[in-house]
């Protein structure tokens, strides 16, 4: 059976309606350690501990290019005696806090689609973290939009977006979909360990969707053409959560830090950057495009250190910001979801016929990257 044409056809984007600015983070982060280096002064002064360093939001920028995050929640954030957000505690029959960012981010992807609930046959939510294991927010979601055939959660760190885009395109290609839609509501902030300098401004929260259709059916004005589509992954440590339902039996601190998010941040960058641009390099070889031929770069928004090492290496120079757009100094690192902000933010603008690729790299490590070609809008 010959593949169908599969392409992109609509983008959705929400942010909640809190941001915590770096000065925020910071203010309270060293309120805290102050608090903490003078309740255990004296096993500082002998010591038998280690007293916390001070931060800045200048260190922040200059560390990562983030300058502000959304969030979901705001309140506990920044109160020094508890440092992580405060969730309510929703009943079994409510929609849960990530089904209910998901809905709206997927409700403006099929909009942006043209397409309704009884056009869409898969829903994948992808993502860092789902709240639950059982039963999975995409199910939630699927029953909350009324759509028919099957959901399910894939959970690849910061590469869920593009794996759930690979499989999507997949279902599409064969046959086995008319439409799918591929949602990443990542709600990041409690995963955050806000008591520890080097990671307490990493994330922030947002949920992103895109809609997955054969071109035979696609009416959108803005869409893409998928060209193809590569996925890998090779373990590593260096980037870790501990956190799950053992925590609970092993008679261990859950708020600890190696439980919460933690990395060995100088070796992700050493180790990702080359394997991220050799990905994307032979991904493009097995297409026949060269490097020089991509319109667009729509990178994972991690650090902007690394986005930036990693477009010079393939171009030989460094990257606009028109070739490759940056968002985490607005959104911060937001997981899975950065590629597909970048891409919603940035993708009207091109003409018929460009190039771009969407690419993804984070734990596992795992690598993913989506080349794209704009069709022509009277397509």
């Amino acid at each position: 059976m010959q593949k169908k044409s599969v392409v992109i056809s609509g983008v959705g984007l929400w942010t909640p309606p809190y941001t915590v600015s770096n000065e925020e983070l910071v203010d309270s982060y060293n309120a805290w350690a102050e608090q903490y280096n003078t309740k255990n002064a004296e096993q500082i002064h002998n010591g038998e501990m280690e007293a916390k360093p001070f931060s800045s939001a200048e260190f922040i920028a200059k560390a990562s290019g983030i300058k502000n995050r959304y969030a979901y929640v705001k309140e506990g954030i920044l109160d020094i005696n508890r440092m992580r957000p405060k969730l309510s505690v929703r009943k079994d029959e409510e929609l849960s806090h990530q089904a209910e960012m998901a809905m709206h981010a997927a409700k403006k992807a099929l909009s942006e689609a043209n397409k309704v609930s009884t056009d869409i046959d898969m829903v994948i939510v992808a993502c860092a973290y789902t709240q639950r294991s059982y039963p999975a927010i995409a199910i939630e979601v699927q029953a909350a939009l009324d759509i028919q055939g099957q959901a399910f959660d894939m959970l690849v760190a910061c590469s869920a977006a593009t794996f759930a885009l690979q499989r999507a395109y997949d279902s599409v290609a064969s046959g086995s979909c008319r439409a799918v839609l591929v949602i990443n509501p990542e709600l990041t902030s409690p995963q955050v360990n806000y008591t520890d300098r080097d990671s307490h401004f990493i994330f922030g929260d947002v949920a992103t969707a895109v809609v997955i259709e054969s071109s035979e059916t696609c009416v959108s004005a803005h869409s893409y053409d998928i060209l193809g589509t590569q996925c890998v992954t090779s373990y590593s440590n260096n980037i870790r959560s501990n956190f799950g339902y053992t925590s609970r039996v092993t008679d261990e601190n859950p708020y600890e830090a190696d439980k919460l998010f933690h990395q060995n941040g100088r070796k992700v960058f050493k180790e990702v950057c080359p394997m991220a641009a050799s990905h994307i390099e032979a991904h493009l070889s097995t297409l026949g495009i060269s490097i020089n031929q991509l319109r667009r770069w729509w990178l994972h928004q991690a650090n902007i250190n690394m986005n930036l090492l990693i477009s010079k290496r393939l171009l030989g120079r460094d990257a606009t910001l028109d070739e490759a757009p940056i968002v985490l100094d607005r959104f911060a690192n937001t997981a899975s979801a950065g590629s597909i902000i970048a891409f919603s933010e940035h993708h009207k603008d091109l003409e018929e016929g460009d190039l771009g690729v969407i690419c993804s790299f984070g734990a596992g490590y795992s690598i993913g990257s989506i080349v794209l070609q704009k069709r022509d809008v009277n397509a």
